[in-house]
């Protein structure tokens, strides 16, 4: 029987790793940008996304998104950036939850939708795909999905209980190194 070889994939959450988290005085912890021109890229982020690229994984966003619930920000605005994504990094896919808490919704993280979703559509191998994140809601997604959780730190997570930690995205690839088994 020939088994069809499976993808291997990094699932990357988008504000405060691709780009920076923002402070809006409304809310008292980090936002995502509600406006487009508050929406600034990490410096020095292609590099690495294109060196786990030619590694043989496929990149995916994966970001919560709830001010679109709470009225925040425009659907528009977040498609707009998305749209800047795709055109300047090597992303398969991008998948966002514009849902909130109360709406208890399959999508948001920490539950394990959209990483079950886009494995499921791209044939992925999720013991040998990774997440990248910021947030105890992305390294608990991860653990749901079977795949391995690494927590970008930061000011604001200090307090997660992560296996893996890393400095930034390029020190995330080095570790991805050593840890994949393919």
């Amino acid at each position: 029987m020939n088994k069809e070889k499976k993808n291997k994939a990094i699932f990357l959450d988008r504000d405060g790793i691709i780009n920076h988290v923002v402070y809006h005085k409304d809310v008292n912890k980090p936002s995502s940008p509600w406006k487009i021109e508050e929406f600034k890229l990490i410096k020095d982020i292609k590099k690495p996304l294109e060196e786990l690229t030619k590694m043989g994984f496929l990149l995916f966003i994966i970001s919560n998104q709830p001010d679109i619930a709470r009225g925040n920000v425009k659907k528009g605005t977040t498609e707009e950036i998305n749209k800047i994504l795709y055109e300047k990094f090597p992303i398969k896919e991008i998948k966002f939850c514009p849902h909130d808490d109360r709406d208890n919704c399959d999508c948001r993280k920490p539950k394990p939708g959209m990483i079950l979703e886009l494995s499921k559509k791209w044939n992925i191998d999720l013991e040998k795909s990774f997440l990248i994140g910021d947030s105890w809601k992305d390294i608990e997604a991860s653990k749901k999905a079977d795949c391995t959780g690494i927590l970008v730190d930061k000011e604001y997570n200090k307090e997660v209980d992560a296996k893996y930690r890393v400095f930034d995205l390029e020190s995330s690839v080095e570790l991805i190194k050593s840890l994949d088994k393919s």
